[in-house]
């Protein structure tokens, strides 16, 4: 993990440019007032920290200041740290679907990376000493079938494709009963990218849930949708969206190296209430990790890591 976080830490510098040469102003203040507050807000919302975090955050420090009594703003900034902390924790359940015969269903928009990431997973629960079957069910896109096989070969697992264009719920229901005939732990499904206003694509997951339902009743499902960290608020109107049409449990933001947005991580789990699971800061397959809120933090708004 320390190889990981030097990685996370190098591939959110722009984000933490950003994020502290909007805070310095704030801290600058003389004394802590409400100027000082609506600076602070300022410099966060700008960060893609989002409104409702932001505000929460605010809210929490008010309170920490006030039963510490704290003067100076500079001494403030450890505690916001910790407050945004608090709003992204995880737990140990978050993670549950590990260790249960599961189907994974990874969604999203088109280009966010979904397939890569599906790869990256696969050979992660590989790594873990699972067995693991990957669905090609994005049956649209000319070449997703081939980069997926390319990835599950490079992961090692087994893989269940269709026909190019076929009916993406015959490949998942073909999935479901192998994976169950042959005592996989985790299936993988890759689905096609999903415009988050198109009623027909999203009537179309909802055929491939009931799929789920009718031919693996007993695996528990996971639904995880990727965004990518380069696109910052957006990505809270798309998880809205996806969350509106399925029952999202996890987060997984890609891109997060090279970005300056990195703060949308923070406000789409606030906001939405749904945890960050997996984030992504390069193209290796160790560069999808499990999701540390703490090293997170540490790599976004400390300078001195």
């Amino acid at each position: 993990m320390a190889g990981f976080f030097s990685r996370l830490f190098k591939g959110l510098t722009k984000s933490r440019q950003n994020i502290n040469e909007n805070l310095d102003e704030a801290f600058g203040c003389s004394e802590i007032n409400d100027e000082f507050y609506e600076n602070l807000e300022e410099a966060l919302v700008a960060s893609d920290m989002g409104i409702d975090t932001t505000e929460t955050v605010i809210e929490n420090l008010r309170q920490i200041v006030d039963d510490l009594e704290i003067k100076k703003p500079a001494e403030c900034r450890k505690y916001m740290i910790d407050c945004f902390r608090q709003q992204m924790k995880t737990s140990a359940d978050d993670y549950a679907f590990e260790e249960k015969r599961s189907v994974v269903l990874v969604v999203g928009v088109n280009g966010v990376g979904k397939t890569t990431t599906v790869g990256k997973l696969a050979a992660h629960y590989k790594h873990a000493g699972k067995k693991v079957m990957i669905a090609a069910a994005d049956t649209f896109r000319a070449a997703a079938i081939p980069q997926l096989e390319t990835w599950a070969g490079r992961a090692g697992v087994e893989i269940i494709t269709g026909q190019e264009g076929a009916d993406p719920s015959s490949v998942v229901y073909d999935a479901c009963m192998a994976a169950k005939s042959r005592g996989t732990d985790i299936l993988l499904i890759d689905t096609a990218g999903r415009l988050h206003n198109k009623k027909n694509l999203m009537n179309e997951l909802g055929k491939v849930y009931r799929t789920i339902s009718r031919a693996y009743p007993e695996a528990y499902l996971e639904t995880l949708l990727v965004l990518d960290g380069t696109t910052g608020q957006n990505a809270i109107q798309q998880a809205q969206s996806f969350s509106e049409a399925a029952h999202i449990t996890g987060l997984v933001i890609t891109k997060l190296d090279g970005t300056s947005k990195g703060g949308i991580a923070v406000a789409v789990q606030s906001e939405l209430g749904i945890p960050v699971k997996y984030i992504g800061v390069g193209e290796q397959l160790e560069d999808l990790q499990k999701f540390d809120p703490a090293a997170y933090c540490n790599a976004l708004f400390d300078k001195n890591s």
